[in-house]
């Protein structure tokens, strides 16, 4: 018997449990900053050491817009008091009150993977998904190069001028229901990109996203839980401001 035979049989199953259970797997996810109380000295210290504009002080109190955060840590290792961490990995946010996709639709998902200009970051994130470990096929996803075929638009990147008129073309392609889900904090607020000359404020600016993950890039269990979100599987988390989910994790 071929010794690579052998040593599959002895490793076992390595698949992630999720999200059946939760993963419990050191180096899944970045986090992500949440919103807390501080003193007015060192509320100021985050916004002013932030290159993204992430953190607004409001009454006191330092709130967070993680459409905006690229873990540069900077708020964590840059200020004498760092900003509250919330280390979890479910960050699909439903952009819209749209209802959830058939019950049809919740056994087999086809996604459509779009690169709107990214870096390579998240699309390589998003690539991870169909590895050993996170096998987005036992959950029923599958990756489909034609978006006469998918149920699930999923795109990265900042949408990039050469890309608005093919972003609008293939969601116009995929037939009814459908859902667009946005990864990235360059596809919700273009990131370091924003209002330039080359792209807009995000895929949001071009399509009805239903479904906002961020992070740069988001983890693939973040990825993950966005399209669960998408397909009616799983429901979303809220990271604004002053939310139950960021008082709950961040205080």
């Amino acid at each position: 018997m071929s010794p690579w035979v052998i040593k599959g049989i002895r490793t076992g199953i390595k698949t992630s449990a999720y999200p059946r259970n939760a993963e419990t797997a050191a180096g899944v996810t970045p986090g992500l900053p949440v919103s807390s109380q501080m003193d007015t000295g060192a509320a100021r210290a985050l916004v002013d050491i932030c290159p993204t504009q992430v953190f607004t002080i409001i009454n006191g109190r330092v709130n967070v817009d993680v459409d905006r955060c690229i873990h540069c840590y900077r708020c964590v290792r840059g200020v004498e008091q760092p900003a509250r961490w919330d280390s979890t990995y479910e960050w699909g946010v439903e952009s819209n009150q749209k209802k959830n996709l058939l019950p049809a639709f919740r056994k087999s998902i086809n996604i459509c993977v779009v690169d709107a200009g990214d870096c390579g970051s998240c699309l390589n994130e998003v690539r991870q998904l169909s590895s050993p470990y996170y096998n987005i096929h036992r959950l029923g996803f599958f990756i489909t190069p034609t978006p006469r075929h998918a149920d699930v638009l999923l795109v990265v990147g900042p949408g990039t001028d050469h890309m608005s008129l093919a972003l609008q073309k293939i969601y116009n392609a995929i037939p009814t229901p459908k859902r667009v889900v946005a990864a990235g904090v360059c596809a919700l607020s273009g990131g370091v990109f924003a209002e330039s000359f080359t792209c807009s404020e995000g895929v949001t600016d071009i399509l009805p996203v239903d479904v906002e993950v961020p992070g740069n890039p988001p983890p693939p269990l973040a990825i993950l839980h966005g399209l669960l979100v998408a397909a009616g599987r799983k429901p979303p988390v809220d990271l604004q401001p002053g939310s139950s989910q960021a008082n709950a994790t961040g205080e």
